[in-house]
């Protein structure tokens, strides 16, 4: 098994850009995420998961039914990792935790599969990127782009977007505080926010 990397953070961070940016410069370091953009090859059946995703949990499926799906991203990770290209180091995206912390938050986390998902292995590190709720919410559109694993309540609001958002980072923070953590500071342009993550990761390898 190869060593990996999660690049951490809070619904809006600018998570798919920083991977996106990565993967564009080619390198050492191989992005693994299931945003469409990043999927290759058999994993491109996994495009339609978060459409599926959104559409059972608005309508009120069993939490089991969701968690099912869920778990499909889940086992992506975990193939991704033991089949791992040699000397490529692998920062896969926050979902590798955010997919337990909003189960928590949001109810879903009775079922099968808590166990099944804290038993994956652990990275080397992980980076986490700060972001200011406000800004996530205009990155948002105000709410018009946001799915209902984003927000608190049946509609988007920024109250319900903010609590939600603060209570994840919470969760997040509290997953890893076992791990080596860097913060990537709220701020920076993306171009920053790459060299800092590929500079991180560098220096520990």
């Amino acid at each position: 098994m190869t060593d990996f990397w999660v690049l951490l953070g809070t619904d809006q961070c600018g998570k798919s850009t920083i991977l996106d940016r990565i993967a564009a410069r080619g390198g050492p370091v191989l992005p693994v995420s299931y945003d469409a953009p990043l999927l290759f090859g058999e994993y491109r059946a996994l495009t339609a998961l978060p459409e599926a995703l959104r559409r059972a949990f608005a309508s009120g499926h069993a939490p089991e039914y969701v968690q099912a799906l869920l778990n499909v991203a889940v086992a992506y990770y975990r193939d991704r990792i033991f089949r791992a290209p040699p000397g490529r180091t692998l920062l896969i995206d926050s979902y590798y935790y955010k997919i337990l912390a909003k189960c928590r938050l949001l109810g879903l986390a009775d079922g099968p599969w808590q166990e099944h998902w804290r038993s994956l292995p652990q990275p080397r590190g992980v980076l986490l990127l700060e972001v200011d709720p406000g800004t996530a919410w205009r990155r948002a559109g105000e709410g018009a782009r946001l799915n209902p694993f984003e927000h608190y309540g049946p509609t988007p609001d920024i109250d319900g977007f903010t609590r939600f958002q603060l209570d994840l980072r919470a969760e997040l923070v509290a997953e890893t505080r076992q791990l080596h953590v860097e913060r990537v500071p709220a701020g920076q342009d993306a171009g920053a926010a790459v060299d800092h993550v590929l500079g991180t990761i560098e220096e520990a390898t």
